[in-house]
């Protein structure tokens, strides 16, 4: 899985299975943002929208059960 992990001026830093990759921001979708699953096809980024709702919904799901926990 390729995370988008945050932006540093115009290099975007990818988090992937390897370790971090610094692309230039220019390469993705305009629209893309920090904790965006990318898929790379056809020497193209692209968001993958379905993967990154599953991961939010999962994020989300794990903080409430850590706030319910204090």
């Amino acid at each position: 899985m390729i995370i988008l992990e945050r932006f540093e001026g115009d290099i975007a830093v990818l988090e992937t299975d390897e370790g971090t990759l610094n692309i230039s921001r220019y390469a993705l979708p305009e629209e893309a943002c920090d904790g965006d699953v990318l898929a790379f096809s056809d020497d193209c980024w692209s968001i993958d929208r379905e993967k990154t709702n599953e991961r939010r919904a999962a994020m989300r799901s794990r903080m409430r059960r850590l706030i319910k926990k204090k």
